[in-house]
């Protein structure tokens, strides 16, 4: 057993792919820790708007505020759950907007989409970490160290599979809401019994009286505030792939019953946060005092205390499961770099899971895990998706005209003008502060976006075999055996299978695959061509190709005779552009170190240049060919 499996565990085989699948008893844990640790702190945000400006008026304000986002949210539920539908292989905003809207602002919603996860990450773990240093002033100096380990931990976790970060992040989470649920509950008895009273403070606030009106402004900053609630919605539409059969009607149970919870959470913390005139104190947050009010310094106090702090590091295992299936369907689009599309030994799409890693962990590091610098960023981009999310259905009702889709569009027209005025206010009020390093960030996100995908459809383009013609000519080749590792029938291929022909009249082309659909495709286009040559196809149940290679390569090298070796002809594709490194799996180079441990072989690398074999080589033997 190698340090790999040590430390993630055994491989999955790819059947087990339905097993790492979230149920719904897991699922809502894993897609709510978001959203609940937001609607732990959304009142306080509300009251940190209002109170200052003015003073008690605050509490006879909240229920105009309040409503209005409960309502917001239904809409954002029940538009989601179309969008799940619908939209049945995941992508959310993108989704709905690269087949509605178009490529812009499905690039837009990507863009954002990316950054709000990435900073739902930072922000979680930063928050949690400045709760630890509260307690224990000494760590001060250690912030940035203690946030980092709490990224990898919790990227370890993932790393180790859906179905063991659902059981480590789960439980926590349920006992949040329970805890929650006997708070509110707890809250509501000692209210009808009229033994809940408004709570006492030193320090003088403004009186009802201070203040002639309410700005608008004031009003709208403080809802744009509150509907941090809502952070964490859009996840289950992201990830719908990531539920067990049936995918679609697992994915709307837990965006009901998180809608719910939502709800209850939100609604049932602000009634009891009016009637005990709860404010914001240095030291001591809102939920922290409606919880001593309705418990005391008890044992439920405290439980209450632990699990909200603890919430806050399990809110950034929300962005685990949304983003790299995301980065998964934009590298199957050709977006992003193609190796996100790939799974890891454990089925999880580890190379999104370590993207999450690393770039929280710089935004950590360039921000020193403070809170308050991070969290301008922060919440920004979920608006701009829902805003693009809530037009694209609402342009999709009126072209497709199903079933009551005039309901349906003006619910998703309304939830778009308000998200849309939502999503100004934020960024607008958060400019100054830092959320202008978002109007940086996001185009550029989107123009690197843009640049891959024409470097993806250019390759393609120029990689496309129009003609299958290859040079045959045996004079003066040796019997040497020859095996071509073969992925397409392309380009490149045509040009290494001319080279294998001149060398040896032994070849056998071998493909190891992970997947049936692309064997079964290359065995017909083989057959079609009437390739007059081997193909051995080696199909393998794990994520691993390298093993079954080299367990064929190893009885090839027993069947030698004395002095006999053999050569594997590998395809590497090459460009003048040193950032192709990122966008190409470096296959060749890892290949050709990994088969020099055999005695017998010897690896031979066909180099394929981009824009020179393309366009001139192999375009000019076809002319001659012909």
């Amino acid at each position: 057993m190698n340090i790999k499996d040590v430390i993630l565990g055994k491989p999955l085989k790819n059947n087990e792919l339905s097993h790492e699948k979230l149920t719904r008893l897991w699922g809502l844990p894993i897609m709510a820790s978001d959203a609940v640790s937001s609607v732990a702190y959304a009142i306080e945000e509300i009251l940190l708007i209002l109170v200052p400006a003015i003073g008690l008026l605050s509490f006879h304000t909240l229920p105009f505020i309040i409503i209005p986002i409960l309502l917001l949210l239904i809409i954002l539920v029940v538009s989601y759950s179309q969008i799940i539908d619908h939209y049945p292989n995941g992508g959310g905003a993108y989704a709905v907007a690269k087949e509605n809207i178009g490529k812009t602002a499905a690039l837009l919603s990507a863009a954002a989409l990316t950054i709000d996860y990435i900073m739902t990450v930072a922000v979680s773990i930063s928050s949690s970490t400045a709760a630890l240093v509260s307690a224990f002033p000494s760590l001060h100096s250690y912030k940035v160290p203690i946030s980092l380990i709490c990224v990898a931990i919790i990227t370890l976790i993932n790393l180790r599979g859906v179905r063991e970060a659902s059981k480590v992040f789960g439980l926590p989470t349920y006992i949040f809401i329970i805890s929650m649920a006997i708070l509110i509950l707890g809250g509501f008895i000692k209210l009808i019994n009229g033994t809940l009273n408004p709570l006492e403070y030193t320090t003088p606030i403004l009186s009802d009286e201070t203040l002639q009106g309410i700005g608008l402004l004031i009003l709208l900053k403080a809802f744009s505030s509150g509907c941090s609630a809502m952070s964490g919605v859009e996840a289950v539409s992201n990830a719908v792939p990531s539920f067990k059969a049936p995918s679609t009607r697992n994915a709307k149970h837990i965006l009901f019953m998180l809608g719910a919870i939502i709800v209850f959470i939100f609604g049932g913390t602000s009634i009891i946060a009016i009637h005990l005139q709860v404010l914001p104190v240095e030291g001591h947050t809102v939920l922290s005092q409606i919880s001593a009010a309705v418990f005391g310094h008890t044992f439920m106090y405290y439980v209450i205390q632990v699990f909200t702090s603890l919430i806050l590091i399990l809110a950034a295992n929300t962005a685990y499961n949304g983003l790299p299936q995301l980065l998964y369907i934009l590298a199957h689009d050709g977006y992003v770099p193609r190796q996100f599309s790939s799974r890891g030994t454990k089925l999880s799409f580890s190379n999104g899971i370590l993207f999450i890693f690393i770039a929280a962990s710089l935004l950590i590091i360039g921000f020193k895990s403070e809170t308050h610098r991070l969290i301008p960023l922060y919440s920004v981009g979920v608006f701009i998706s829902f805003t693009i999310a809530q037009y694209g259905m609402f342009k999709k009702w009126r072209v497709i005209k199903e079933k009551n889709w005039q309901h349906k569009s003006w619910i998703n027209g309304f939830g778009a003008i308000v998200t849309l005025v939502v999503s100004v206010i934020v960024f607008s009020t958060k400019f100054m502060d830092g959320a202008w390093i978002l109007a940086i960030a996001i185009p550029a996100i989107m123009m690197g976006m843009y640049c891959i995908h024409k470097h993806y459809s250019a390759i393609s383009k120029e990689l496309q075999l129009e003609k299958f013609n290859p040079y045959y000519d045996k004079d003066g080749v040796t019997s040497t055996q020859c095996i071509l590792l073969v992925h397409d029938i392309n380009k490149p291929f045509l040009k290494a299978i001319n080279y294998a022909n001149s060398i040896s009249n032994n070849i056998t082309a071998l493909h190891v695959c992970r997947h049936t659909d692309h064997a079964q495709q290359l065995r017909k286009q083989w057959e079609s061509l009437e390739i007059p040559i081997e193909l051995k196809i080696i199909e393998t149940p794990y994520r691993d190709i390298i093993k079954p290679m080299d367990d064929y390569l190893w009885q090839r090298e027993r069947e030698l005779n004395h002095g006999e070796n053999i050569s594997v002809i590998i395809i590497k594709f090459i460009t003048a552009h040193w950032y192709d490194n990122f966008l190409h799996n470096q296959t060749a180079h890892f290949f050709s170190q990994h088969l020099s441990k055999h005695k017998n072989i010897s690896t031979v690398i066909v180099p394929f240049h981009y824009m020179l074999d393309g366009r001139n080589s192999c375009n000019k033997h076809l002319e001659n060919k012909e």
